[in-house]
């Protein structure tokens, strides 16, 4: 089978790579083309595209990119036409993605199959349309989107979430780590750890991370080190960190293994924090903080903003979000889910029912197996 593979961002490259060796696994005669990344590439196949000629977020970059987006759709439909795939597999990415899918369904026979759903749980719950329209089907990694979808007549396959796998593979490959290690490779201290995890973005390390190292000295027991973004140079860091602040870079769930509590925001890094068993306060700062929070309650159709929270049904942790982030807060919520504080067994007892409902290991393989089935089922002629 030809399977032509469209990602637009890190993740996307991650979990990818993962569905591809499945899919190589499953079926030996597979054959690879993609818009995707480096860990796509080491699978194997074409590498049409790298996502990072693909990614631009926020409405100001997006505007100032449209001739180059818009060049990328009109290539990417003529390439996939080109190629004649057997599949065309989308992860993630909608802005992008379900045009790719509009004009693939209106122009060809080819089925569409969309890994991890695109959110529209949150907002643009419109787009629901294109997706019965032009999805052949739909494969989620997040629980709850089963009944959403199914609410709007269209039937979806929950098949794990690859965050399970990837914490679990990481626990199983590095069993010989040891905290002391982890303190003498990165010239740590033997304070215990407080992990900040402040974003990927450069905006969003900005506004968040100069927020969360105004507690640091209400804490004079414990160590803070973040966790430096792929692509943000040290340098960007430099400029917000105190002297007695470690960054560490391509060691994130080495950090969540040895740290007590973190400061997260909001995204998939909530998540995997709470794989970790780490107790956290989720801090998303952003300007306007009360308009934005007026938007919040009267625009999105979610109570919830961190995938934690998302899945378990009711708060596991903090959210202190737009006008509710702030120096007074983060400092109270960082100490109720400190050792001894008053929260932080409950947060613990939530994150086991939060692991239950997300099921075992084993996201990518499952997608891969429905994938195939379902092909085998629908030849095309």
């Amino acid at each position: 089978m030809k399977y032509y593979l469209i990602v637009g961002e890190a993740s996307g490259d991650l979990h990818a790579s993962n569905l591809m060796r499945e899919l190589k696994r499953l079926d030996a005669s597979a054959e690879f083309r993609f818009f995707g990344g480096d860990l796509m590439k080491s699978v194997g196949g074409t590498c049409v595209k790298h996502y990072k000629e693909l990614a631009y977020m926020g409405f100001i970059p997006v505007m100032l990119h449209l001739r180059t987006i818009f060049r990328n759709l009109d290539f990417c439909k003529k390439d996939v036409i080109g190629w004649k795939p057997d599949v065309l597999v989308l992860v993630d990415y909608p802005g992008f993605n379900l045009k790719i899918a509009e004009y693939v369904k209106s122009h060809t026979d080819i089925p569409v199959f969309y890994y991890i759903s695109p959110k529209i749980w949150a907002w643009k719950e419109y787009r629901i349309k294109n997706i019965k329209r032009d999805v052949s089907c739909l494969y989620s990694i997040l629980p709850f989107e089963v009944d959403f979808f199914n609410s709007h007549g269209y039937p979806v396959c929950y098949v794990g979430n690859p965050c399970v796998d990837a914490v679990a593979g990481f626990l199983q490959a590095d069993q010989e780590d040891t905290l002391e290690k982890f303190f003498s490779d990165n010239h740590l201290s033997g304070n215990p750890v407080v992990a900040l995890l402040a974003g990927s973005r450069k905006q969003e390390i900005k506004d968040n991370l100069t927020r969360m190292l105004q507690v640091t000295h209400d804490f004079p027991d414990y160590q803070f080190v973040v966790a430096g973004a792929p692509g943000i140079d040290p340098d960007f860091y430099r400029k917000y960190l105190k002297k007695d602040i470690k960054i560490v870079y391509g060691q994130t769930y080495r950090l969540l293994r040895y740290s007590k509590a973190a400061l997260v925001t909001s995204g998939t890094a909530t998540l995997e924090t709470a794989l970790f068993r780490v107790p956290q306060v989720v801090c998303y700062y952003t300007a306007a903080g009360k308009l934005v929070s007026f938007l919040r309650r009267h625009i999105l159709k979610v109570k919830y903003i961190s995938l934690v929270n998302l899945i378990a049904g009711k708060e596991v942790v903090k959210e202190l979000v737009a006008d509710g982030m702030t120096v007074a807060n983060v400092r109270k919520e960082l100490r109720d889910i400190l050792p001894g504080g008053g929260r932080r067994d409950a947060v613990l007892t939530g994150y086991k029912e939060m692991a239950r409902i997300l099921g075992e290991p084993g996201a990518s393989g499952r997608a891969a197996r429905m994938m195939v089935r379902w092909l085998d089922r629908n030849a095309r002629g």
